[in-house]
């Protein structure tokens, strides 16, 4: 399975609930943290929740 990086490059604050419960799912906590998680489709559902919220790369390996 591949792996993406997802990176928080806006905030949370002033965003529905849902939106801040996907974001701590993610395991992302502050601005401009990163985490590497494999590409699962239920992943890639949380990330297009959030997508303007996120950057993603893939991960070469």
């Amino acid at each position: 399975m591949a792996k993406i990086k997802i990176t928080q490059v806006k905030s949370g604050i002033d965003r529905p609930e849902r939106q801040k419960l996907t974001l701590k799912a993610l395991g992302l906590k502050k601005l401009n943290n990163t985490v590497e998680v494999e590409a699962t489709p239920q992943i890639l559902g949380m990330v297009r929740t959030v997508n303007h919220l996120v950057k993603v790369e893939q991960v070469n390996a």
